[in-house]
């Protein structure tokens, strides 16, 4: 699959968890969708070209969402990307009450667990953080989500993340958000790092309230993601800052609404069609067979810690490990430009677990086995720089 990409390979980068590059058949269709905006510019904008209007031309990049979701089209909203669409949720989050909590974790991502620290300060709320054991099990994990809303019966809202950016732990989620729908508590779905990666359908999921990109990995450009609200809770989230540029019972009145990157929103449906076209099944079974071959190829270094879960279906492709001697965040920073100047390797030095900074490496489809060999070979080569 690597020869659908275009990209530069003056380092080994395995930072697809930040960016999923277009493959060179959605990067034509996005230089095609721009040039075309460039041409037609206000007219289009304006809607003011024969045929269809704006919204029209663009009615296929929500259907092809909406379809990726299992969701109907009336109960997504386009938008700048995962954080965005999140934020959206959690802040104009309706239900939520004076002396009510919400619930955090420690694998969700940093700007989310503010909007959950900002919206319970605003509604006079507490907000309870929960520490997910490692190494972590299915088992575990659902112990400890079941503790925690035990713990706090006073719980109104859950922040679940599906894939951990950090420690790249795969959550049980359709078995969480039941246990949380059973105690009255809602549940805001943080699948930026799981739409196009993991099946994701939300009525298999049992939950009613999602944020996530598609720049990751259904590959479309950058600076595009989606909400999804149930229609049914429609009303528990409030307008964007009052927006009435929409009716107050359409899903869009949620989001921003201001100017785009009209470009990349056309390009939706052909990076989509692409995602299809490589095979999700396929396209996971390869990233996945990328981790498995880093991982096992460093495994048996004395002192180096895996971070990322082992269990079959806790860990995709995101995964993380901690040189043998490593403990801070300077360290793990120290690491990262290590292997950059000294390898031509990239990995990403990431904090926040309870345990620990880590360095996190997500392969992509276009890694190369031989840049996987340089990935191992530096792991070795630096497995004494803090010893």
């Amino acid at each position: 699959m690597t020869d659908r990409y275009d990209v530069d390979r003056s380092l080994a980068n395995f930072d697809a968890a930040y960016y999923g590059a277009m493959t060179q058949t959605v990067a034509a269709a996005y230089r095609q969708h721009g040039e075309w905006v460039n041409r037609h510019n206000a007219l289009f904008l304006r809607s003011a070209l024969p045929g269809l209007s704006r919204d029209a031309r663009l009615q296929p990049a929500t259907d092809s969402v909406a379809d990726l979701i299992g969701a109907r089209s009336g109960e997504v909203a386009l938008c700048a990307g995962g954080t965005e669409a999140l934020y959206a949720l959690i802040v104009n989050y309706r239900p939520l009450k004076a002396g009510d909590a919400v619930i955090t974790a420690d694998i969700d991502y940093d700007e989310m667990q503010y909007a959950m620290a900002h919206l319970a300060s605003a509604r006079g709320a507490t907000q309870v953080h929960v520490a997910l054991p490692e190494p972590s099990t299915t088992a575990n994990i659902l112990a400890a989500y079941e503790q925690v809303l035990r713990d706090t019966p006073r719980a109104r809202l859950l922040l679940l993340t599906h894939v951990s950016n950090r420690s790249g732990l795969v959550l049980p989620v359709r078995e969480i958000a039941a246990m949380a729908r059973a105690r009255g508590v809602d549940v805001i779905l943080d699948s930026a790092q799981s739409v196009g990666l993991l099946p994701v359908d939300v009525d298999e999921l049992g939950v009613d309230l999602m944020g996530f990109s598609l720049h990751k990995w259904v590959a479309a450009p950058l600076g595009t993601g989606a909400i999804y609200v149930r229609a049914s809770r429609l009303a528990d989230i409030a307008p964007w800052l009052g927006n009435h540029i929409h009716d107050e019972d359409d899903v869009r009145a949620r989001v921003p609404t201001g100017t785009v990157d009209f470009a990349a929103r056309l390009t939706i449906p052909t990076a989509i069609s692409e995602h299809r076209a490589i095979g999700p099944s396929r396209k996971l079974a390869d990233l996945i067979g990328k981790r498995e071959h880093w991982t096992s190829a460093i495994r048996d270094l004395p002192g180096l810690q895996i971070v990322h879960p082992e269990e079959p279906g806790r860990c995709a492709v995101i995964g993380a490990f901690r040189l043998p001697g490593q403990r801070t965040l300077e360290q793990a920073r120290l690491a990262q430009q290590r292997f950059v100047e000294k390898h031509r390797v990239l990995v990403v030095a990431k904090q926040g677990l309870a345990s620990g900074p880590v360095l996190r490496v997500t392969p992509s489809l276009f890694n190369t086995r031989s840049e996987l060999g340089k990935l191992v070979d530096a792991v070795r080569s630096e497995r004494n720089l803090f010893a």
